[in-house]
């Protein structure tokens, strides 16, 4: 049995603390936040872009700490989940790996690429895991899309465009702080430039336009540039003005025998599917395939908890797949103020 224990009880936290209860071999055994309501499990305040409004919980015999250094003290504690926000991760997660922790981090894995490679050397000294809970892949379509990626049933890949849009984030306080939360690309965007990394490898370059707020990139599409021309992979991502559609993610995703397309969205307070997940074939057929339903962040967490059994990393939570990522997004932040194709280095 792995014991966890999450520091941090936003959404994320919340989000993270349900997904557990569904994982077999793993038990939350203590939380912490400065919050004394949130201690007592009044989580009613929570609230995010998709996914349940927080509730009163009932905590059990799970330990409650107003500090986090208490947390990673206890003797009990397996893996450290960390849930607060990007600027107190480095910090947090270099002293849970230090105390003897392994420990699962929320994306981003940092607000910069130097705290996150810090981190990743943190990890190796201590010998422990350092996986980043980028949740993205364990969306049913997204695995699905991932799978026919890799697998060649329907030929390589000759590109792909990604969107993913909210509407004005009001309740995450500094969302636009590059020292706090980091903005659309680092802390929205991130989720696709993970997935693009993954499914494509990393680009030479990248050129984005967009629009900026007080000096943050607030809106932007980008061109993924690789070595080979023929792999045409673009992203759209940012905020806009659209209060009534609080959130939107869909891909089209070109093979050379088939066509993935998905479009979902929260509309109005509620899930609208406008493209089910479907397979255009190269003669016309088309279908909707229908991925087992699954929890996206309890698949993540029991990934995190099968690395931490067998002591594995895991392919799709690794720090280094991260740190690409994160790098990624910073030099399309740098191509959309600078107007200039921006050439890439791997974050490792």
């Amino acid at each position: 049995m792995v014991k966890v224990g999450i520091v941090g009880i936003g959404f994320m936290g919340m989000m993270h603390y349900l997904g557990y209860q569904q994982v077999r071999g793993a038990k939350v055994a203590a939380i912490s936040t400065r919050d004394r309501k949130k201690l007592a499990g009044d989580w009613r305040g929570i609230q995010g872009n998709f996914g349940p409004p927080g509730e009163k919980m009932d905590l059990g015999d799970i330990k409650g700490y107003a500090d986090w250094q208490e947390l990673i003290a206890d003797p009990t504690i397996d893996l450290v989940d960390v849930c607060l926000p990007p600027a107190l991760h480095e910090e947090l997660t270099i002293a849970a790996l230090a105390a003897g922790k392994h420990v699962l981090v929320e994306k981003p894995l940092a607000l910069d690429s130097a705290a996150g490679k810090r981190m990743s050397k943190a990890a190796q000294r201590a010998g422990k895991l350092l996986m980043v809970a980028h949740v993205l892949p364990f969306f049913p379509e997204f695995a699905f899309a991932r799978q026919c990626i890799s697998g060649g049933k329907y030929g390589r890949m000759l590109g792909g465009h990604f969107t993913r849009i909210i509407s004005e984030p009001s309740w995450i306080p500094g969302f636009f702080d590059p020292r706090t939360v980091g903005g659309p690309v680092i802390d929205l965007h991130i989720h696709d430039a993970h997935f693009i990394r993954l499914t494509c490898g990393m680009p030479e370059s990248v050129f984005s336009t967009g629009r900026l707020r007080d000096g943050m990139v607030e809106f932007f599409t980008s061109q993924f540039l690789y070595p080979d021309n023929a792999l045409a992979v673009s992203a759209t991502s940012g905020v806009l003005a659209q209060q009534g559609r609080s959130f939107r993610h869909a891909f089209e995703i070109y093979l050379e025998g088939a066509t993935l397309s998905f479009d979902s969205c929260m509309l109005d307070g509620k899930a609208v599917t406008s493209t089910p997940l479907t397979l255009l074939g190269a003669k016309g057929k088309v279908t909707q395939p229908q991925p087992k339903a699954a929890d996206a962040f309890a698949a993540e967490l029991g990934e995190a908890m099968r690395a931490v059994a067998t002591g594995r990393p895991s392919e799709l939570l690794g720090d280094r797949l991260a740190l690409d990522a994160l790098v990624l997004c910073e030099k399309q932040i740098q191509s959309v103020k600078s107007r200039r194709v921006v050439r890439v280095g791997s974050g490792a």
